[in-house]
């Protein structure tokens, strides 16, 4: 609807992780440098902690995008209330391995040759689990399980954990202690100032192709930023419906009351 109107090439806030729309807050680049690290030095477990809707999932979009295809393989995790044996079969899966109907132990050595066989041929492996803090205490400890895996010079997979800050608290518990002390990269990503949510506003803006319109008034941004608190998310969502209350009234400009309308039909929800 607005699209056509201000003259966009695309939705400007879309809620899709997206990583063409990446805005680099200096706590982003500093959190896809550490991604980046511990990828290139290998250093076996990586953990993303941050709020709900904060831009992790764009990072690692980001960052799965700038890794050669030649050079590494990812395995995605998306469903962290599996069991042990679940998450070994959907390894395999990911790495286009059948499943054979064995125990655990088996799918574990079978799991063990198909790493081996890419170490080997020169590919890297990287699996990142997303909601991590869900993954059961059996799970993770799997997941430490495989963190073993690896040959005299290097561990056979690289494993990223992303979660809201609940699973930094997890991470704290005396069980899982054999677990953190395996971790050698960890961020925590956190939300946008004021100033760069007003930055990240327009970066979307421009990106979309807005050539000056529509225009967001400073009241809007700063009514935006009050009730988002600098969360990527938050921000995308208020702004859509934002802009949709401007496009209704024929006008360039997203004004504190456009933003206000909009916080009342979200809130209604």
């Amino acid at each position: 609807m607005y699209q056509e109107y201000y003259g966009l090439k695309e939705m400007p806030f879309n809620i899709t992780p997206d990583p063409k729309f990446l805005y680099l807050s200096p706590a982003h680049e500093e959190a896809l440098s550490h991604l980046r690290y511990g990828i290139a030095e290998r250093k076996g477990f990586i953990v993303l902690t941050g709020e709900v809707g904060c831009g992790k999932t764009t990072l690692c979009r980001t960052l799965l995008d700038e890794m050669d295809d030649e050079r590494f393989e990812t395995i995605l995790i998306l469903n962290p209330r599996i069991s042990e044996q679940q998450l070994i079969a959907a390894i395999l899966r990911e790495l286009g391995e059948a499943v054979p109907k064995r125990s655990k132990a088996d799918l574990t050595g079978r799991l063990n040759d198909a790493l081996m066989e890419r170490i080997e041929a020169g590919r890297e492996i990287v699996m990142i689990v997303d909601e991590a803090q869900n993954l059961s205490f059996e799970v993770m400890e799997q997941i430490r399980l495989l963190s073993n895996l690896e040959t005299d010079d290097q561990k056979l997979m690289q494993i990223i954990l992303m979660g809201q800050p609940e699973l930094k608290a997890k991470l704290q518990e005396k069980r899982l202690r054999q677990f953190r002390q395996r971790v050698l990269v960890y961020y925590d990503l956190s939300a946008l100032t004021r100033v760069q949510t007003e930055a990240y506003i327009q970066h979307r803006l421009t990106l979309a192709g807005s050539n000056g319109r529509p225009r967001f008034t400073p009241w809007a941004l700063r009514k935006i930023y009050k009730k988002t608190h600098g969360t990527p998310r938050l921000i995308n969502n208020l702004c859509d419906k934002s802009l949709l209350a401007a496009y209704v009234r024929d006008s360039d400009n997203v004004t504190w009351w456009d933003v206000r309308k909009a916080v009342r039909d979200i809130t209604r929800l």
